[in-house]
Parts: C-alpha cells; sequence; structure tokens
C-alpha cells in the first residue's frame, strides 16, 4: 500500500476537484449568484417547466427553490409564465439569465477543455468510463 503523497494521482484528482470548484463558482459571485443558482439556470434552459417538476429534478424541497426562484425574479433572470398545454402557472429564463446561462456555460465548457483539450475523443470516454467507476465504488 502506497502511502499519502502530493505526487499522487488521488491527491492531484482531489485538488483538481477543489480548484475546479472554486473556478466554477468565481463567475456565480461576480454575477451575485449563490452556488446552486446555476443549476436551476441550467435546468431552465430547456421549455419552461412548473416549480414542482423544477424541484423534483433539482432535488429539492419547493420550499427551498421557492425562496431561490423569488431572489432570481427579483433580479430578473427567471419569469413566471404559463407552461405546457394546460397552461400551468409556470418559470422560464429571462432574456438576461438565457445571457447569464449562457456565459456560465461557456466557462464551464473552458475548464472542460483545459481538462479535455490534449485528449483524442477514445482517452476522453476512457477517462469518464474510469472516473464514474471510481465515482461508483466510493458511493455508499
Amino acid at each position: 500500500m502506497s502511502k499519502p503523497s502530493s505526487r499522487s494521482t488521488l491527491y492531484r484528482l482531489i485538488e483538481a476537484g477543489q480548484l475546479a470548484h472554486r473556478a466554477l463558482l468565481l463567475p456565480l459571485a461576480e454575477r451575485g449568484l449563490e452556488p446552486g443558482d446555476d443549476a436551476i439556470l441550467f435546468e431552465l434552459a430547456r421549455a419552461g417547466t412548473t416549480e414542482s417538476e423544477l424541484a423534483a429534478e433539482l432535488g429539492l424541497s419547493e420550499a427551498s427553490l421557492t425562496a431561490r426562484l423569488a431572489r432570481l425574479i427579483e433580479r430578473g433572470l427567471v419569469t413566471r409564465q404559463a407552461v405546457g398545454p394546460q397552461l400551468a402557472a409556470g418559470i422560464a429564463l429571462s432574456e438576461r439569465g438565457v445571457r447569464i446561462r449562457n456565459g456560465l456555460a461557456d466557462h464551464w465548457s473552458q475548464l472542460e477543455e483545459a481538462l479535455l483539450g490534449e485528449l483524442k475523443p477514445k482517452q476522453r470516454r476512457k477517462l469518464s468510463e474510469r472516473l464514474k467507476r471510481f465515482v461508483d465504488l466510493l458511493t455508499f
């Protein structure tokens, strides 16, 4: 068994994960958003949805989602609108919300490209599969 070392792959994976997490939070903070707001914006990128559908998709209680949505509506990122054939009360991204969501997605893509840019498609798939397997092994 090897001893923990700053040169180990696991150490570097942890370090990279922490730095990537920090890098993904930076554009949120710059826009006055909170961690988790990006998940809402990304989920709302598809056609409008109801609050209960969004809460279920994100794994949030409707109460916690309602507070977040109120803040995002106040900031002009989300609007209320009728959705679906029944015209149920729903929510969608505003034009400003779409612009911010696109900026966050571009930032995510840049980080992803920095990680995978030198790998060939087959190598990318293998890395993704190995990381998924590792996560599965660690999930209790």
